[in-house]
């Protein structure tokens, strides 16, 4: 029997990001219902993912700072969840606290959030964009970044966890500045990319069992 591929549900992502041109996406299998899977990913802190080389990426992104003799800020938490819950209490950061913004939720299903910045620098230069103005944002010079959650029933009892990140340039030399940044920190990306998937997995599978 062949599926109606006709009724598929089109993504949160590709409304908010729909031409790109640097993108990657890493999945696994879980075992666990899509319900608790994505009530993990929303809840994932991206500061409590520790595995050698996730610490190594995230210790090279403070470089800049330490060279400059100047603080490595490091919040608290950076939980999925605060960027939308943060913006439904309508408190709103600037762009150098925060610079990632909620872009869309479908509740159970896919979560995303972005950004805009001129991640080349040495000190990233952020640019704050509210959210309803990131998909038609084209001011030259940036970078803008969209990433999402994706979940989808796996059999009868387990769920497929796909996180993908993409990048879409403003203008011709702002492609090439960050497809130079790209080749050196794609690598980078895929661990945290990873790193983030086997947090999920463990912290769903556990509480599939507590149920």
């Amino acid at each position: 029997m062949n599926a109606d591929l006709s009724v598929a549900e089109p993504l949160l992502l590709d409304a908010v990001l729909p031409d790109f041109r640097f993108s990657r996406l890493e999945c696994t299998v879980i075992a666990a219902v899509p319900d608790v899977v994505y009530g993990a990913a929303r809840d994932l802190d991206m500061l409590a993912i520790h595995s050698p080389l996730f610490d190594a990426v995230m210790w090279a992104r403070g470089v800049p700072d330490r060279m400059r003799r100047r603080p490595v800020v490091t919040p608290p938490s950076m939980r999925v969840s605060d960027l939308f819950d943060t913006a439904a209490g309508g408190d709103q950061e600037d762009a150098e606290a925060q610079p990632w913004i909620p872009l869309g939720e479908r509740a159970g299903r896919e979560i995303v959030f972005g950004a805009v910045g001129k991640v080349w620098k040495p000190a990233i230069e952020w640019r704050r964009v509210e959210p309803g103005d990131f998909a038609g944002f084209d001011e030259p010079g940036w970078a803008k970044m969209a990433a999402a959650f994706v979940v989808h029933p796996y059999g009868e009892q387990g769920s497929l966890l796909t996180y993908e990140a993409r990048t879409a340039c403003t203008d011709p030399a702002s492609i090439a500045r960050f497809g130079r940044y790209w080749t050196l920190v794609s690598p980078g990306v895929g661990i945290v990319l990873r790193g983030a998937l086997r947090a999920i997995e463990a912290a769903a599978e556990a509480g599939e069992r507590s149920t």
